[in-house]
Order: structure tokens, then sequence, then C-alpha cells
């Protein structure tokens, strides 16, 4: 066990070129099992019935400082994992890292699976937006031709979503945690066994090494004491800042909010399914976007091609207009605008991923000049 941790982490061969953009994968790490922790605790106090769950989840806040610190940190835990998989996967894919298929598969596994968590903790407080929320985004899967009914009824357990999806849901919120840090251990075993990806891109992962520690367990620890500090200040000083007004109205089947939206981190999504008419073609858009970001191929890195560098960050603009679109009450223009840029974001992912002869072209001619001169 010692020689194991020893290999894995002191004595680990590591680039000396890693930048605090690869800080981001231990930051998520640990955030992760903080999240678990405070999932626990909140676990042993939390009812899931329809009828007291929103009055158990209220009474958290009031009972005592520590619980009240404990739930507002596994809120704004989630918050901070979310930013630290764009900060994660936009790096990923700007340096190319889904050339290394084994950890970008896992760790595209891991997104999803973090999505389906985060959804599934959204619904347990049992208020008016987490309740209409659920109810509009798994009537989506109730729109899938011929199996949809059948896979919607196991989903909600009946016809709607009721006390009984309530008490899946928190089953399967607490188990799926457990999953997702076995898929993490998964993703940190290929990460180790390929070697991390570099700013340069430098073939094979292990060329200019150092140890991992002191080197980099100095520079993970100084950004993670930074940010659990930044989380904490957030917390004690705008605790309910991503929380939504309908958090503190019980959910009541019989009137609906103005206006639906899921967490910020789903708001790009929602954008897309809101963009298109008809659910199943929603539902159609986002899988191919999905299809597109996961897909991999032998790209070099960005910084070795003027145009992939505009492509992503004009991906990354739209992501950000469609998270904005998203919040905006589905009328004219906003879902006109939607419709475009989800059209556009999925073409220049597929152009982004596909650019990849040029910019291999490119690359190999560029080692040829500097070889032969």
């Amino acid at each position: 066990m010692v020689s194991l941790v020893r290999n894995n982490i002191i004595d680990l061969p590591t680039n000396l070129s890693l930048s605090y953009y690869w800080c981001s994968g231990f930051m998520i790490s640990s955030f992760l099992i903080v999240q678990v922790i405070s999932g626990v605790i909140l676990s042993f106090l939390y009812v899931a019935n329809s009828y007291m769950s929103f009055a158990c989840v209220l009474d958290l806040t009031t009972e005592g400082l520590f619980i009240w610190f404990v739930r507002y940190f596994h809120i704004w835990g989630v918050t901070f994992i979310f930013l630290l998989f764009l900060v994660h996967m936009g790096r990923a894919l700007y340096y190319s890292s889904y050339s290394k298929l084994g950890v970008w598969n896992v760790g595209f596994i891991l997104y999803l699976l973090m999505m389906v968590e985060a959804f599934l903790g959204y619904i347990l407080p049992w208020h008016q937006m987490s309740y209409w929320a659920a109810t509009v985004l798994t009537s989506i899967i109730n729109s899938i031709p011929y199996f949809g009914l059948s896979i919607y009824k196991f989903v909600v357990g009946g016809f709607s979503v009721t006390n009984v999806t309530l008490v899946r849901v928190f089953s399967a919120h607490v188990c799926l945690a457990f999953i997702i840090l076995g898929f993490s251990v998964i993703h940190l075993f290929y990460l180790h066994k390929s070697g991390s990806n570099n700013p340069l891109f430098v073939s094979g992962g292990y060329s200019d090494i150092v140890l991992f520690h002191s080197y980099y367990t100095a520079k993970d620890g100084y950004v993670l004491v930074f940010l659990l500090l930044l989380c904490c200040s957030f917390l004690l000083y705008f605790p309910d800042f991503v929380l939504d007004v309908e958090s503190y109205i019980e959910a009541d089947p019989l009137v609906t909010p103005v206006s639906i939206k899921p967490e910020w981190y789903f708001l790009a999504f929602y954008a897309m399914l809101r963009s298109v008419e008809s659910k199943i073609g929603g539902l159609i858009l986002v899988l191919v976007f999905l299809l597109a970001l996961w897909l991999p191929t032998l790209n070099t890195a960005a910084p070795y091609s003027l145009i992939r560098q505009y492509l992503f960050w004009f991906i990354a603009s739209l992501f950000i207009l469609l998270s904005y679109l998203g919040a905006c009450h589905p009328e004219f223009p906003f879902v006109m605008v939607s419709k475009v840029g989800s059209l556009f974001i999925v073409f220049f992912v597929l152009l982004y991923k596909g650019l990849w002869a040029v910019s291999s072209y490119y690359s190999n001619f560029s080692r040829l000049f500097v070889y032969v001169y």
C-alpha cells in the first residue's frame, strides 16, 4: 500500500512544463471527496418524502451552524466542481488531450455521470424549481419513440413525478456518488499509464520529467487552499447566490413557475433543448453535440494552429451565450438565437475536431524545418 501511494503520488514522473491549468483534475478530485463526505452527513438527516423533504431541508439551515455550513458547502461545492470541469475539459480540448483515448473516454463518462448526479441532487430539496425542472426534463424521455413511455415509467415510478420518484432519486443520488469515485480511480489509472499531456504537446507524457513531490504537490496544494478559501468566502457572504428564488417555495404540482430553468451548469443544454420545437428533436441536438464533443481525433495542440485557436474561442463564446439564453424566457428573439447558436456550436466542434489533417501537416512541416535548419 505504501509503495502504491509512493509510486503514484510521491515518485510519479511528471512533465516539467505543466501549468496551473493541469491542477484542475486534482481540484475536481478534492472537491469530489468533500462532496461525498458532506453528502453522507446530509443523508443521515434527509427524509425522502414529498410531504416532509422541503421542511426537512429548511430545518437543516436552522438546526445548527455546523449543519448549515455542511449543506451550503455541498451546494457551493457543485458549482466549483462544474467550474473546474469546464476549465479541465476546455484545457483538454485546447491541447488535444482527447488523443489519449483511455483518459479521455473515462473522463467524458465522468462528466456525464456528474451531470446526472447533479440533476438528481437538484431534485431532492423538492422546491418549486426542482420539482418542475424534474417534470420538464423527464418528460423528454417520454417523447422517445417506442420505448419512451416504458423508460419514463421506470425512471419516475408512475405517470408523473411523485413521492416514488423522490425515493428513487435519493437512492440513485447516493449510489451514483460512489460509482463516480470508482470511475475517478480508473481515470487516474489511465492517466498514470499513458502520462499526462503537456502545453508543448511533446510526444510521450514522461519526457523532461520531475518527480510529482514536491514540485507539484506544493503547486496543487496552493491552488486547493486558494479555492477552498474562495468557496468559503462565497458561502459565508453570498450563501444563496447560486439558488433560485423558487428554492424557498415548496413544490406545488398545481402552480407552474413563470420561467422553469435548471441550474446554471445545465443552461446551455437547456437552451439547445428549447431551440427545437419537438422534444425528441431537441434531445437529438443535445446528443449530437455531446457526440461531437466526445469524438476523439488525432489533432496536435491548438497553439500550433491559428484557425483552431479561433474555433476554440468561438466554441467557448457560444457555450457562454447559450448558457445565458437558457436562463431567458422562451420567447423571440431568445429561442431563435438559441437555435442558430446551437447549430453553430455543433458545426464548430465538428470542424475543430476535423481539422486534424491540416494541423498535423503544419506540425510535421515545422518539425522538418527545424530539423533541416
